[in-house]
């Protein structure tokens, strides 16, 4: 045992010192014995709101991280059901400004928080409505598990959404949705809010009421693809790169192509996949080669049919969506099973495989498809980052 620090209630105070931080002196090795000298010492140091190293250490520097959060998983087929019925009852403007429907990891105390840096929830647009107008320095991104017909507008691009698209946005570009079909329609918003939110850096700022006539209606392609949307090509006139990727929309028909051929020359013998049966590519921005977001990192992942990832542990913390297809996840200790738009949590440093169970008959690509976003730009930034994978750490 060690002197433990003894956490009040959000009101109590210790009614000798008035103070909120309490120290108990205990027996244990390495410690200070505890005599009348030591609880006069903790005594003071609560005075003065202080709090010693030698109580707290196995706390602040464990062995290895030790999150806040838990693997978890939920389904897509019951947040579809409970985001249809939301759309019936809650409307969508000013006051709630989006029908958007947070993930809230189960051991982080009713925060609308996936993990303690990522924020993920189901968005919801009726028929005809839009989402008004606003901008926040949060960055985020929409992906799109199903259906097509809603655009978003970005500085007054219109920008389509379809199955498979993903969609950034750098923090602080106006934003706005639109959908014109005759039907509903729901995606997955990625956000670093709880990371902003812990930092105490966020900002928010309300924009037009109505987006334009010409802003209802969407092109093929965006003038962002137009400007940006070719491999490999960067425009001259382009100068140096922002906050995030300028191109809004990374079409699944591109993301498609580049898994199919990993797997491909995989299958040939020449590498290129992440592992045997594993393909990946990584969204990029393409002015600069770096990730899409400043603080959050996209990926696409293809297992084919009975193929198992190797566990992989990292620092920081990710959210996947099956995208198409099915299989098993093992987070931890924890084991699902997950079918097409089923989201699950990978906390900090916890172990996470993959086995691929996906054929013809629940998926396009004869393979198990998972979205992941994670925020390892972060932690790289930082110099924090690490990855143990079957042995070899790195």
């Amino acid at each position: 045992m060690h002197a433990e620090p003894v956490t009040p209630s959000s009101t109590a105070q210790d009614t000798a010192t008035g103070s909120p931080v309490r120290l108990k002196a205990v027996s244990a090795e390495g410690q200070p014995d505890v005599t009348p000298a030591l609880e006069e010492l903790y005594r003071g140091f609560e005075r003065e709101l202080l709090v010693p190293l030698w109580t707290e250490i196995g706390d602040l520097m464990p062995a290895h991280p030790r999150s806040h959060a838990v693997p978890h998983l939920w389904r897509w087929g019951r947040l579809r059901e409970l985001a249809a019925r939301a759309g019936d009852i809650v409307p969508v403007g000013r006051g709630g400004e989006r029908r958007a429907i947070a993930l809230a990891n189960p051991s982080l105390g009713g925060r609308p928080f996936a993990t303690p840096t990522l924020w993920a929830a189901i968005q919801y647009l009726m028929p005809g409505e839009d989402a008004p107008e606003h901008r926040h320095t949060q960055h985020a991104f929409r992906f799109v598990v199903e259906g097509d017909g809603v655009w978003t507008v970005v500085g007054r691009d219109p920008v389509a959404m379809r199955r498979g698209d993903f969609l950034p946005q750098a923090g602080w570009n106006w934003h706005a949705h639109h959908n014109a079909t005759a039907e509903p329609m729901a995606w997955i918003d990625g956000l670093d809010i709880p990371f902003q939110y812990a930092t105490e850096a966020q900002f928010f700022e309300f924009g037009r009421d109505e987006i334009s006539d010409d802003e209802r209606t969407t092109p093929g392609r965006s003038r962002a693809e137009r400007l940006w949307g070719h491999p490999g090509l960067r425009p001259v006139s382009a100068g140096p790169g922002g906050a995030g990727s300028p191109l809004l929309a990374y079409r699944w028909e591109h993301t498609d192509r580049a898994l199919s051929d990993q797997l491909a020359l995989d299958a040939e013998g020449y590498g290129g996949a992440v592992e045997h049966g594993h393909a990946a590519v990584r969204f990029t921005d393409p002015s600069t080669g770096a990730d899409v977001l400043p603080t959050i990192r996209a990926e696409m992942h293809r297992v084919a049919r009975g193929c198992e990832t190797a566990p992989v542990r990292e620092t920081g913390s990710s959210v996947y969506q099956v995208f198409d297809g099915s299989g098993t996840v093992t987070v931890g200790g924890t084991t699902w099973s997950v079918a097409r738009g089923d989201l699950f949590a990978v906390p900090s440093w916890q172990p996470v495989s993959i086995r691929s169970e996906a054929g013809p008959g629940d998926s396009d690509s004869g393979a198990l498809d998972l979205f992941r976003f994670s925020d390892s730009p972060v932690f790289e930034a930082l110099r924090l980052a690490r990855t143990h994978v079957e042995g070899t750490s790195r």
